[in-house]
């Protein structure tokens, strides 16, 4: 539906921003907004009573549905870009809004950090090549756009095939560092936690506290190797705001400590 909107329009690019704090975004009318997170994540809430998002890749801002409450959790850090875009002709349909996904990420941000330095002004540009320019930001703008629909609907269609349990395997590895409990994830799979406890061992071999932690590691030594983040960042990162039971974590899990992982690769 999405693409048969963007066939027929042109989404014109305004500004981009980035922030760090928890804000009111007001859109103007008929302006769009794309938020997109660089790092940790953000709980996104609209006017009219309805329950907020925790978003940890992208959400689409409509004017119809603002204003949009963009909340760092406590204790946490985020870093996000805001794009403004407008759409030619003006009061084109287009109605994309709320949660996005993509596995292209590293792209994405590539696409966002130039859009940031040419806004910015950080290229100088003969007059006659200004137009030019403004003409790579919009098809810059339509690639992010087009790869987040596209890969949004490809992780629908394969959300759409999964069971209870697999579904709740995919919410984990998206939102392992949030706190997940046996409550929240048996509701979301729609069973008893009795019932989910018994198919979660059966399709996993761990129980889902068993498997949240070594889950947690995971994406702490894939930090380790990718990042020159501290180990108490990293930490934080994957879910833990007490190191000391991060460190005794990872240690039960990989036999040595954080920062005795995170030198052996320094020496590699």
């Amino acid at each position: 539906m999405f693409f048969e909107q963007l066939a027929s329009i042109i989404p014109v690019f305004q500004r981009i921003q980035i922030f760090h704090q928890t804000q009111l975004l007001q859109l103007e009318e008929e302006q769009h907004a794309l938020v997109v997170m660089r790092s940790g994540l953000l709980t996104i809430g609209k006017g009219g009573g309805e329950e907020a998002v925790v978003v940890s890749q992208g959400y689409a801002c409509h004017p119809g549905e603002g204003p949009y409450s963009l909340q760092v959790p406590r204790t946490k850090e985020a870093e996000y870009f805001v794009i403004f875009y407008r759409l030619l002709p003006a009061g084109a349909g287009w109605s994309l809004q709320g949660p996005l996904y993509t596995l292209s990420e590293v792209k994405i941000k590539y696409m966002l950090d130039e859009l940031l330095r040419m806004a910015e002004g950080n290229y100088s540009f003969a007059e006659r090549e200004e137009p030019a320019q403004r003409f790579r930001m919009r098809l810059m703008l339509e690639r992010i756009l087009f790869i987040y629909l596209y890969e949004t609907d490809l992780r629908e269609q394969e959300a759409s095939r999964l069971d209870g349990i697999d579904e709740s395997l995919a919410y984990m590895k998206e939102h392992y560092m949030l706190k997940l409990t046996l409550p929240l994830l048996a509701g979301r799979a729609g069973m008893s936690e009795g019932h989910y406890t018994v198919r979660f061992k059966s399709r996993t071999g761990l129980t889902m506290t068993q498997y949240l932690r070594r889950l947690r590691v995971e994406k702490a030594k894939e930090l380790f190797l990718q990042t020159s983040l501290s180990a108490k960042e990293i930490a934080q990162r994957v879910g833990y705001s007490d190191y000391f039971h991060f460190s005794r974590v990872f240690k039960q899990e990989e036999g040595c400590s954080p920062t005795s992982f995170q030198e052996k690769q320094v020496k590699i």
